[in-house]
């Protein structure tokens, strides 16, 4: 049975103060590692003062990365630097790094062997834009991320990974896919994993929903075979909705 896993995006929000108050306040009401893996992304500048104080049951991720160890990319954070942060994951190819900074799949793809080369997990973000669905291009774009970003990388590899699927339509727009339309996307997700690497890892890579993710919707996705947690945003950024998401994922 796969572990459930809950990841918090904050995006580029909470300021350090800000931060610190949120973790002191749900480090001691998170349920044990071994029933959820509970993650907060944040704004690279708090991860360092995040990790030291993280509690046994938290760990902090990044929401993005270079491939490159080092070098003249202005901006940029690299994979040994995360490492050495104490960074335990760490979110590739989210919409919003497409969209507005052009990430591509192939990107994606050397940064996903990059983290995995510093043992962080990265969280490999994949989803379709509304037109792209209502043109019933769904498989077809899902499938094109997930090939083009697992390229060439050894099974072993790839049951390290973890899948967020996150409709592009449905991130921060109070728009949701119905539990059942996520439960079959997610099943889709894994089954171009089955494909690719065989039913074994399929099987063990942890895939997530993500869209408008909140309290009042998150038990009805997490009674669904194919949902292995959650990927969320503004329902994560108050301690009190975000404790509520990780125990829904404790069955």
């Amino acid at each position: 049975m796969r572990k459930p896993a809950m990841a918090g995006n904050w995006k580029m929000n909470k300021t350090r103060d800000e931060a610190l108050q949120f973790i002191y306040a749900v480090n001691n009401e998170l349920p044990s590692t071994d029933k959820v893996e509970t993650v907060i992304c944040a704004p690279a500048i708090l991860l360092r003062c995040l990790v030291k104080r993280q509690g046994s049951e938290l760990r902090i991720g990044a929401q993005n990365m270079h491939y490159a160890e080092s070098g003249a990319y202005t901006g940029e954070i690299s994979p040994k630097m995360l490492e050495t942060t104490g960074v335990s994951y760490v979110v590739l190819g989210h919409s919003e790094r497409r969209e507005m900074f052009n990430e591509t799949d192939e990107a994606i793809n050397k940064k996903i062997v990059a983290a995995l080369a510093h043992d962080i997990t990265p969280i490999v973000c994949c989803g379709e834009t509304l037109e792209q669905r209502e043109a019933n291009q769904v498989e077809e774009v899902l499938g094109t991320q997930i090939r083009a970003a697992y390229a060439n990388l050894p099974a072993e590899d790839v049951a390290k990974t973890i899948i967020a699927y996150e409709p592009i339509w449905a991130i921060g727009t109070g728009k949701t896919a119905t539990a059942d339309v996520a439960d079959e996307t997610c099943g889709f997700v894994r089954s171009v994993i089955r494909d690719m690497f065989g039913s074994a890892v399929a099987e063990e890579v942890r895939v997530l929903y993500g869209g408008s993710v909140k309290p009042s919707n998150i038990e009805e996705l997490m009674s669904k075979e194919n949902i292995d947690g959650g990927l969320v945003g503004g329902a994560s950024l108050e301690a009190e909705s975000f404790l509520k998401l990780v125990k829904a994922c404790v069955k």
